[in-house]
């Protein structure tokens, strides 16, 4: 079932997406060399809480984190470890919030140094994926079309690999709500776009294979041929010409250029 929200409830779903930005932001601010994930996970978490907000993630189905933190081949629900972040690593963080009944829930992928040009491209082209998708989530479109625009972007035009087995979801008083969003399909096709519907838009886009293999922990998400992942995410409500977005990166980019070892030249 698709549950619409009202004009309030978009407000309050946009202060829940506000937050991950910030907290996502408070963890880029701390990433360098010896830094290990574990120790960005509890200050994801403490911020998350001082901000009278729980973190959507922790105790989700039993995963036992706040943040999913994802290095290199592990493309999502990487899990916070006490091994230190060196020089070239990728870094996925996606978090989740409630706050004022609702949930936010959005990522973005850092690079630690110079991890190489082939890879710096991914992650422009696995961003560009999402803004792309996003100009589909208008009322009247479909959910195919959405999957379309990232297939076609990152799959056709550049040859990565668009995984298959996770995609986006709706968002609201549940983390996971109607309708999926795959990151993949026909234009015209799946279920309509109808306005005051809330999405989280998430293209997971692989170096190579689009394939993937879960860990021992039964969590973390790699890829089949051990290359790196990107993932980005934002939070969306369907409208009338062109979608509105909740979430924002904004803290995100301006923690990521004022961290010395962070690379933004990117984008």
């Amino acid at each position: 079932m698709i549950h619409y929200k009202s004009p309030a409830e978009i407000e309050q779903m946009r202060e829940s997406a506000l937050l991950v930005g910030k907290t996502i932001a408070e963890v880029a601010k701390l990433i360098k060399p010896g830094v290990t994930t574990a120790q960005l996970d509890k200050v994801a978490d403490e911020f998350i809480r001082d901000n009278n907000a729980t973190p959507s993630f922790k105790n989700f189905k039993g995963y036992p984190f706040a943040t999913c933190i994802s290095v290199n081949d592990a493309v999502v629900h990487g899990f916070p470890s006490d091994a230190e972040l060196k020089e070239g690593d990728v870094i996925s963080v996606d978090i989740g919030v409630y706050k004022n009944g609702f949930h936010g829930d959005s990522a973005y992928t850092l690079a630690l140094g110079d991890p190489g040009a082939e890879v710096l491209q991914l992650l422009r082209v696995t961003r560009e994926s999402l803004d792309r998708a996003i100009e589909k989530a208008v009322a009247g479109n479909r959910v195919g079309d959405i999957g379309f625009a990232v297939q076609d972007y990152c799959e056709r035009q550049y040859g990565y690999g668009v995984v298959r087995e996770l995609v986006g979801h709706g968002l609201g008083k549940s983390l996971h709500e109607d309708p999926q969003i795959p990151n993949f399909g026909r234009r015209g096709s799946g279920a309509k776009l109808n306005e005051w519907m809330v999405i989280a838009i998430e293209p997971m886009i692989n170096m190579g294979t689009k394939d993937v293999w879960y860990d021992k922990d039964g969590w973390t998400v790699r890829t089949k041929d051990g290359k790196v992942s990107a993932h980005y995410e934002h939070n969306v409500c369907v409208k009338k010409g062109k979608a509105d977005v909740l979430s924002s990166f904004k803290d995100i980019e301006l923690a990521e250029k004022n961290n010395q070892y962070l690379n933004s030249s990117y984008y």
